[in-house]
């Protein structure tokens, strides 16, 4: 799929909200770790298959892959939306691709919701199902499926983001 005209403006746009709100959600850790899932990472949610264990990565290596990590997964969002985007709400749905992936973010029920244009179902159904049970707040451990109040948090600032009001009562 190709990127619609009206969102063709949001290439390469790369806000200090969104930056910021990646910094926030991921932390920063200047040594390659194992996380939640398992998986090797590093400075803010970096997970390329170039991760040295062992090395001190500096400020700039961090920024450096966050910007363009941030770009990457914006473009994937852009390529599978197919409805006028605000700033707001690419940021959102930026964000919450860079933690559940490109693939995972394109084939969610947010972003079905949105391509049909119900706007607001699909900024709630960044952290809820039709029945309120949370989703993409689980982290697979040992076979089993753990549910993780921190990914929950995350989801619920996501939805308020996608909603553009920080502020926002979520049920």
């Amino acid at each position: 799929m190709s990127i619609i005209q009206n969102n063709k403006w949001l290439v390469g746009v790369i806000t200090a909200s969104l930056v910021s709100s990646a910094a926030l959600w991921e932390g920063t850790r200047y040594y390659a770790y194992y996380d939640i899932a398992g998986i090797p990472t590093v400075c803010q949610g970096y997970t390329g298959k170039d991760i040295v264990f062992n090395k001190k990565y500096s400020v700039e290596e961090c920024n450096a892959f966050l910007r363009k990590e941030l770009t990457t997964h914006s473009n994937g969002v852009l390529n599978c939306i197919t409805k006028p985007l605000q700033q707001h709400t690419h940021d959102a749905f930026t964000l919450m691709a860079y933690n559940i992936g490109v693939s995972g973010f394109c084939s969610s029920r947010t972003a079905k919701l949105y391509n049909e244009g119900r706007y607001t179902e699909a900024c709630y159904a960044m952290y809820k199902s039709p029945s309120g049970k949370p989703v993409w707040s689980y982290v697979k451990k040992n076979g089993e499926w753990e549910f993780v109040q921190g990914l929950y948090n995350r989801r619920r600032y996501e939805a308020k983001m996608c909603l553009g009001d920080r502020d926002a009562k979520l049920d």
